[in-house]
């Protein structure tokens, strides 16, 4: 990354979430235990879908794949955080500034292609079961996936590199608790118009393309099962979805809230407090919320644990 550019600060100062000793402490033992909690829940699925052979299915391949953005993701901000939050230096370089940037952006934007992903992974099993084999191949499912991490770096690349062109001058104080784009962008000294347009056209297309994927797979899904007769058949489509569906609305919620708002209106306060909810709660809700609402990840789980004792 050149920083040619951006001479004038070669470092920023992380102001974090508080400068209240005490609280800092109190702090950090919650965000520590959600982020155990977070890295051992994903981790553990991810290990339980790879060794249960009835869980080798497409839509078990794609929830593995969540579960390991979401140990990215939080491992990319939480550890930083956990360290300033007990210590007095909170310096962080201009280089590791853009890079942990950088790598959200990535991981951030492939989680939102594999929730499209999901849907329509669940679009095809209830609206097209006789083919859903067939389209949901495995070399289908790999080249989804191949593309979900490629339109986050596509993104990291345009974003990362409009943000080394900008200059940053003093103060160089950072009023938040990990290197985000919104704040970031606050602290330049040049305009930053042609970079927010990035966000803006690079968060916007993630956001919309697999906000349509998502409406449409489940609209299709919707008029499917107001047209299975039992209702047993509608409680069990539905409750195939239904996980899927709270994970999608937890999420998109957050980060459109974050990136989409016209700048004269965002809060950095605000926006600090819904980044600790989707870079730190919902990372650590998602297993919770697959395994608690899925029959077969019990059922998986219960003889995996019957085999070992």
């Amino acid at each position: 990354v050149s920083m040619e550019n951006s001479s004038i600060v070669t470092k920023f100062i992380l102001l974090g979430m508080t400068d209240n000793p005490q609280l800092a402490v109190l702090l950090f033992g919650v965000f520590f235990v959600v982020y155990i909690i977070t890295v051992l829940g994903n981790l553990g699925l991810v290990v339980l879908i790879i060794i249960s052979s009835r869980l080798h299915t497409p839509m078990y391949f794609f929830l593995s794949n969540l579960s390991f953005l979401d140990v990215c993701l939080s491992s990319t901000t939480t550890p930083k955080t956990l360290t300033n939050l007990l210590t007095q230096l909170h310096e962080v370089s201009f280089l590791g500034c853009v890079t942990q940037m950088g790598i959200f952006i990535i991981f951030a934007s492939a989680e939102c292609n594999i929730l499209a992903s999901m849907a329509y992974d669940r679009c095809t099993a209830i609206c097209h079961p006789l083919f859903y084999h067939l389209t949901m191949s495995r070399g289908r499912c790999l080249f989804l996936v191949a593309g979900c991490y490629l339109g986050g770096l596509v993104n990291m690349v345009a974003v990362t590199t409009s943000v080394t062109q900008l200059s940053f001058c003093q103060p160089h104080i950072l009023p938040h608790f990990f290197c985000d784009i919104p704040p970031l962008l606050a602290l330049s000294c040049s305009d930053p118009w042609v970079t927010q347009m990035l966000v803006v056209i690079c968060g916007g297309f993630t956001l919309v393309t697999s906000i349509v994927v998502i409406l449409v797979s489940y609209m299709s899904i919707l008029m499917t099962i107001l047209g299975i007769p039992s209702a047993s058949g509608k409680q069990k489509a539905f409750s195939t979805c239904a996980s899927h569906f709270t994970a999608v609305g937890l999420y998109y919620g957050t980060t459109m809230y974050t990136y989409l708002q016209p700048s004269q209106y965002a809060s950095l306060s605000g926006n600090q407090l819904v980044s600790i909810f989707y870079t730190m709660v919902i990372p650590m809700l998602n297993p919770l919320i697959y395994s608690l609402r899925n029959q077969e990840v019990k059922i998986a789980l219960q003889k995996i644990l019957r085999h070992s004792l």
